[in-house]
């Protein structure tokens, strides 16, 4: 039996020349499943996603799923995209183990926790939240990261500082006034030792009503605990806003971020991964 695509309708472009397109996966032109595939909003069009990956129960552990997404890479390397990216969920153990075998590599995952009472601070930490005058500096210390990640993601050059200043834009508009975003520093028996960033309007998460950005210790304070307080703190902080589930994104090569979510209670909902095209 032979499995290929059919396309359901024609490819979809936007202004900024973004392309989607769906399809049947088909064995001997009869449907068995469904696959969408487009080129990634943010990181632009050299980066491709496979949206959705879906084959009939009945017709699973057949290799439909493979062949599916072989042809998919195919159709995305058409597109002149160099690497394709897909994200799978956390109990999905059949496409998880299909995207290991066909050689995709785990970026990062997405992490939940229910939250509960509010969890106290270790003996001389307290949190405040961070001032107008501070902020700038704080923004200008994140954007040699956010490069790279424009940068490793396959955003051409010309394009990188347009979409660092557009983040930022998005997600802070106002600053450390923004509303919904809480900006804490963290301070150590008086002395500043990180921040941590908080949203609780603009989760990229459906199933999370608290998100955390970014944690960050300073590197002359790092390996004593204090990234463990200042997740603390957006526990804190979230509850108080009425927040019930509180969600972030590691990267899997951070092995020290792992151990400490998942010491405190954080669950992996998705794995994200990548791949690329040659």
């Amino acid at each position: 039996m032979t499995t290929t695509l059919r396309p359901t309708g024609p490819e979809q472009r936007d202004a900024d020349g973004a392309r989607s397109r769906s399809y049947d996966i088909c064995v001997n032109s009869r449907p068995v499943g469904l696959l969408r595939l487009a080129t990634h909003a943010r990181y632009g069009p050299t980066t491709g996603r496979v949206e959705q990956l879906v084959v009939e129960e009945r017709e699973r552990r057949r290799g439909r799923g493979a062949v599916a997404a072989l042809a998919a890479e195919e159709v995305l390397r058409d597109w002149r995209c160099r690497s394709v990216e897909m994200s799978v969920p956390a109990g999905a153990q059949g496409a998880l183990k299909l995207a290991g075998g066909l050689g995709y590599r785990e970026r990062s995952r997405s992490m939940l926790k229910d939250l509960g009472e509010a969890p106290q601070l270790p003996e001389g930490s307290s949190a405040r939240p961070m001032t107008d005058e501070e902020f700038p500096a704080w923004r200008e210390r994140g954007e040699p990261k956010l490069r790279r990640t424009f940068t490793e993601r396959g955003l051409p050059d010309d394009e990188v500082e347009r979409a660092v200043e557009e983040s930022f834009r998005k997600l802070l508009p106002a600053g450390a006034a923004t509303r919904g975003a809480l900006l804490r520093v963290l301070a150590h028996e008086g002395a500043d030792v990180g921040t941590v960033w908080i949203d609780i309007e603009r989760s990229p998460r459906t199933d999370a009503d608290s998100y955390v950005y970014e944690v960050e210790v300073a590197e002359d304070r790092r390996g004593h605990g204090h990234g463990r307080s200042l997740m603390l703190v957006a526990e804190r902080e979230s509850l108080a806003a009425g927040a019930r589930v509180i969600g972030l994104n590691v990267y899997t090569h951070n092995t020290p971020a792992l151990r400490l979510y998942s010491s405190l209670g954080y669950r992996p909902v998705e794995h994200h991964f990548f791949k690329q095209l040659l």
